[in-house]
């Protein structure tokens, strides 16, 4: 029965009125942080075999196709067996170290850490295979949410965080991933106002002295991957100054020095935007949106540390990873290419297609640039390496040559896992046709998880790695499966 026309705003008055309005959730400040703590990255649980190795995967932004391809590589490493020189078997997934997460890739790598061995029972199905997508505009779209959505900073992003928990997350916040089991997990977002990065990690939120672990992991997921203008800014609360936080002392190295040791540049600009949160004055909130905007592959944090390292070990500084003897970065990238016909036709495209290619265009080129700078970076600690251990090499005789007197002895290596990595060209094409949304098939996220599986396994610089440690994969029944 269709209802009169006078009772029909009655009804919505009321619906509203049930929903009623919402309040932001206040991340709480920290009244002390202990200065004891340096600013490094955690390595926790490791054996004495593990602390010559340092693993880090690094999870791209791409919503589903991005969490399911991360996903695949987890389960890769997880049935991929190594068994090393002293014929000892190990799997290749609890060899790592620290997993760098943006958009997309933030979830599988929140949800890995929260739920440990489990998140392979129950991902599949509470994400990757769910319409959320159609859930969050279903939510958006319900009157029942009209209210919370017209209050002061309770945005999209906030009704995003909210399914997150329910499907996912369950409530859970960054205390509860303070576990000594498990990698370390630094997932970013972007903040819009100075387009500087901000990670969820200790550190980073020490020097805002504000209180990391009372916030839902299910926030920092949503912030990661909030889309502008299609969500909304997520926003937190800056104490910076109010705590007594003090950068380390191996900072000053870098800030207060006419001519800091190099490379350094990314390390003193990274230093002076978390300097610029020490102001709750200058800036009291933080207004986040998807961490791709700043870094779409989560390298920037790897090359960050790996340049610190650097410029320290020239310094002849000590660095808490000198006892490294390898550092392997898996980079995930789940960009994809879909390919167009504007090169064929004689008009240009339209204004939104247009709108929608240039927003990506920069965020794809850095990206690339960043895997090349590792891959320098690998190859000039190889070539300074043989200079150093030369017979004609005298240090003492140069001190300009201390550079090289102190070469990190560190072998990288660089696995890139990505579509152009696959010789399928039939199934690459495939995979870059893929959306970037929070729906995809079933057979979609499958072929995802598939390929990751494909890539590694088959990659030059994985079978190169295992080749230099001296071991050997074991194909289980799970694996061939």
């Amino acid at each position: 029965m269709e209802l009169p026309r006078t009772v029909r705003p009655l009804l919505i008055a009321a619906l509203l009125a049930l929903a009623g309005c919402a309040t932001r959730p206040v991340n709480p400040p920290l009244t002390q942080v202990d200065q004891g703590k340096p600013y490094i990255i955690d390595r926790q649980g490791q054996t004495d075999a593990q602390r010559q190795n340092l693993v880090v995967l690094a999870f791209s932004g791409g919503g589903t196709r991005a969490a399911a391809f991360s996903y695949g590589v987890l389960e890769t490493l997880r049935r991929t067996e190594i068994v090393v020189k002293t014929g000892q078997t190990v799997r290749l997934l609890d060899q790592v170290d620290a997993i760098t997460g943006v958009s997309g890739g933030s979830f599988t790598a929140l949800a890995y850490r929260l739920y440990g061995e489990k998140l392979f029972e129950e991902y599949e199905k509470r994400f990757l295979k769910r319409n959320v997508q159609g859930e969050l505009i279903g939510r958006a779209l319900s009157p029942l949410n009209w209210g919370k959505l017209g209050s002061t900073g309770w945005g999209r992003s906030e009704l995003a965080a909210d399914l997150y928990d329910e499907i996912l997350f369950n409530g859970a916040t960054f205390a509860d991933l303070q576990r000594t089991d498990g990698p370390f997990i630094a997932v970013s977002a972007t903040d819009i106002t100075t387009g500087s990065r901000v990670v969820f990690t200790r550190p980073n939120f020490e020097i805002m002295c504000a209180d990391l672990g009372a916030i839902r992991i299910a926030r920092a997921a949503a912030a990661s991957s909030a889309v502008p203008v299609v969500l909304s800014p997520l926003t937190l609360n800056n104490y910076g100054g109010t705590c007594g936080y003090r950068l380390p002392a191996w900072t000053q190295l870098f800030l207060n020095k006419s001519d800091p040791p190099r490379p350094a540049a990314r390390a003193i600009k990274r230093l002076h935007e978390l300097q610029s949160l020490g102001s709750a004055t200058d800036e009291p909130y933080l207004h986040l949106v998807d961490g791709g905007v700043s870094d779409n592959l989560g390298l920037r944090s790897v090359l960050d540390i790996m340049e610190t390292f650097e410029a320290l070990r020239e310094a002849g500084q000590p660095t808490p990873i000198d006892y490294v003897h390898r550092i392997v970065v898996f980079v995930v990238n789940s960009l994809s290419v879909p390919a167009t016909t504007w090169q064929k036709s004689e008009d240009p495209p339209g204004s939104i297609p247009v709108l929608i290619k240039a927003a990506g265009v920069p965020i794809d080129r850095y990206s690339g640039e960043q895997v090349e700078q590792l891959r320098d970076m690998e190859a000039r600690w190889k070539i300074v390496r043989q200079v150093r251990d030369s017979p004609a090499f005298a240090a003492d005789k140069d001190p300009a040559m201390a550079f090289i007197k102190n070469a990190p002895n560190v072998d990288l290596y660089v696995i890139d896992v990505s579509f152009p990595a696959l010789e399928d060209e039939a199934e690459r094409g495939y995979l870059n046709q893929l959306p970037t949304t929070f729906v995809l098939k079933d057979e979609e996220v499958d072929r995802l998880r598939a390929a990751a599986a494909k890539i590694i396994l088959e990659s030059p610089d994985f079978r190169r790695l295992i080749k230099d440690v001296g071991a050997r994969v074991v194909e289980s029944p799970a694996m061939a499966h």
